[in-house]
Order: C-alpha cells, then structure tokens, then sequence
C-alpha cells in the first residue's frame, strides 16, 4: 500500500502506519469495509519482513499458508484525514495452523479488532501439512490483542 511507515515490534507485537486513499473512502467519510482485510494483509507482510522471514521464501521452503477464517469488530471508522496504524501478532500457534490478531488504532484508541486464521499447505499444493519450524521461529511468542 502506498505511504506506509513502519515501526519495531514491541513487546511481540508489529505495527504498520498508513493513510487511507481518497477510493477507500465512502460517501460517509469512513474508510469502505473492505479495504480493512487489505491492509492486514499488507502489515502480514510487513510482520513477517520483519521477522526474517520474508513471504517470497516460503516456496523454496516447501509450503504456503491460506486463509482459513477471518473475523472483524469495529468499534468506530477511520476517516480520510487519519493516519492510524495496524497492530498484528501472534495470538496461537496450532500444529498445521496458527492465528494473527491484528487491530487498527488511531490515537491509542482501537477501531477495529480481529484474527486472521491460517493453514500451512506445501507449496503448489493445497494439503495441510505441519508448520515449518521456520515459520514457527517467525511467529514469535504468543500475544493476544483481543
């Protein structure tokens, strides 16, 4: 996404800033549903640059993930002169599955909380196959943010 600012993990968790784009806003001036599971996928990325672990390795590695489930609370919208920021983490590491949390946060303040689930397959193909041990080493330790 465009105009993104980075920042370190702390305590666990990453953080990703951005401002919405002038398309991404509806005719009530908040930033339209959809554009919310964008940029978590965009600060997945992110998460996992910075973790060492970059997505474009995976396959050399042997696996993939895909997204299994997806859930989203808001509280209140982001609006077109804001500039908040996606908190993402590791909230549970199963055996062929994990879960990321993210939230959005403006002011301190979240607007909207949730969890991305996915399962890890080999790559090119779509069988679920245990985590990497790679990949268990990117996701870090355990830090729910809901």
């Amino acid at each position: 996404m465009d105009d993104t600012e980075f920042s370190a993990d702390f305590d666990g968790v990453f953080a990703q800033a951005f401002t919405p784009r002038f398309y991404e806003i509806d005719g009530q001036g908040v930033m339209f549903n959809m554009w919310y599971l964008a940029y978590v996928d965009e600060a997945v990325t992110g998460f996992f640059v910075h973790r060492g672990l970059p997505y474009g390795q995976w396959p050399d590695m042997g696996f993939d993930v895909r997204v299994v489930h997806a859930e989203l609370d808001w509280k209140e919208g982001i609006g077109d002169a804001e500039r908040p920021e996606v908190l993402i983490s590791t909230s549970r590491i199963g055996g062929k599955s994990f879960t990321l949390d993210f939230a959005f946060r403006r002011d301190g303040r979240p607007t909207c909380t949730g969890c991305v689930v996915y399962v890890t397959v080999g790559a090119g193909g779509s069988a679920a196959i245990p985590l990497p041990p790679a990949l268990v080493k990117a996701l870090g330790a355990i830090v729910p943010l809901r």
